[in-house]
């Protein structure tokens, strides 16, 4: 994809005014981008309603008077220059810009109905691994806290990354608690990504664009407006394999989010509450609406890799997974049988062994097999199949 193109998709996704399936269809009709930036007011009448337009035709003139101001009479060649400058003024900021027509977009995303023509991002973005989304009430319960706490840490000493939108509450405790345990979270914006919302959440920000990223649809410097948020909701589930819900009340923002993940074919899992507790009601009304329960980290993990297994492998009906045991070594050959998709520590590895070990030559031969390709280290000690 040329550089020309990417700037002018670059422009049209910083409509931040247009939902992300107003942006597909724009250029379902004007497959070339720099031709839609050049339709005039009679071009948009049917296509778009009239305010719509006026939106689109007040942006055109912005950029041509910033031109103006900077270049003289826009030209062709000009115009170009202009929009790559802005598509390289992102780079500076530290912001990095792909959009769906690019590799590196990220396959889950691609998938769900509504996927952003463009994302924004600090950091890294996702790769098409298991991650899971946790949400959850703003002014949450001690209990609540401590389950988003927990889970958030299992996840993260088992380099399963969290998704959520760093609010307040459940999701920024969950992120922090991942983060904390050597893990990597993902925190997605209504706002643009150079824009630390709530402020409150600073410091698990600056952690995410070191361990995970910061993502967001809309262009940098877009203000925290109420109504970025329900869209935003779906980039959380989009990314993920599943969502689990520690606390909501019966109308909330995460009823939002529950909805789009089933649209989009994720599962959702729930944390049961006491009746007596209100942000427990939107919780418990999912469970009666048939959401899977939550129990426990651990059988809730197994569940996932299993799906998330037989997703990858695709097998056909009625038909055997089997898994390959690889030719190795025959000293390597009982540490490998003893690791498992679910990382486990050098010690528990070491004391299953048939054959006696020490720390430091089961930690050598842990490394042997990673650089292989085996195996593979997901965080300091801890190891699982590749």
């Amino acid at each position: 994809m040329t550089i020309e193109r990417i700037s002018y998709l670059q422009w049209i996704a910083s409509l931040w005014e247009f939902p992300g399936k107003t942006k597909q269809m724009l250029l379902s009709k004007f497959p070339d981008p720099e031709k839609l930036f050049h339709v005039t007011k009679d071009g948009w009448e049917g296509l778009l309603a009239p305010k719509q337009a006026e939106i689109i035709l007040r942006r055109q003139e912005e950029a041509l008077a910033d031109v103006r101001a900077r270049m003289g009479e826009p030209t062709e060649s000009s115009l170009r220059a202009y929009l790559k400058e802005q598509y390289d003024r992102l780079g500076s900021l530290g912001i990095s810009f792909v959009t769906i027509e690019q590799e590196e977009y990220p396959k889950r995303l691609r998938n769900i109905p509504d996927p952003p023509l463009g994302i924004y991002y600090k950091g890294k973005l996702p790769e098409d691994e298991i991650a899971v989304s946790i949400i959850g009430s703003r002014d949450c319960s001690e209990y609540g806290s401590y389950v988003a706490s927990a889970l958030g840490k299992y996840l993260g000493e088992r380099g399963i990354p969290v998704i959520s939108g760093m609010a307040r509450g459940i999701d920024g405790i969950s992120q922090q608690a991942a983060l904390e345990a050597g893990g990597m979270s993902y925190g997605v914006l209504g706002c643009g990504v150079d824009v630390c919302y709530p402020k409150s959440n600073e410091r698990l920000y600056q952690k995410l664009t070191l361990h995970g990223g910061i993502l967001s649809e809309y262009p940098p410097g877009t203000p925290p407006a109420p109504f970025n948020f329900p869209p935003r909701n779906r980039i959380v589930s989009g990314l993920s394999q599943a969502v689990v819900v520690v606390e909501a009340a019966v109308k909330s923002g995460t009823s939002i989010t529950v909805s789009m993940a089933l649209d989009q074919g994720r599962d959702v899992y729930v944390v049961p509450g006491r009746v007596t507790d209100r942000l427990s009601d939107g919780c418990n009304r999912l469970i009666k609406q048939g959401a899977s329960v939550f129990t426990d980290p651990g059988s809730f993990l197994e569940e996932l890799q299993e799906t998330y297994f037989l997703q990858t492998v695709s097998p056909g009906k009625n038909s055997a997974v089997k898994t390959k045991v690889p030719e190795l070594p025959k000293e390597l050959q009982g540490l490998w049988a003893q690791l498992e998709h679910t990382p486990k520590s050098v010690e528990e590895l070491q004391k299953n062994l048939a054959e006696p070990l020490s720390i430091q030559d089961c930690t050598i031969r842990l490394m042997e097999l990673t650089l292989s390709g085996m195996a593979k280290q997901v965080s300091p000690g801890q190891f699982c199949k590749a």
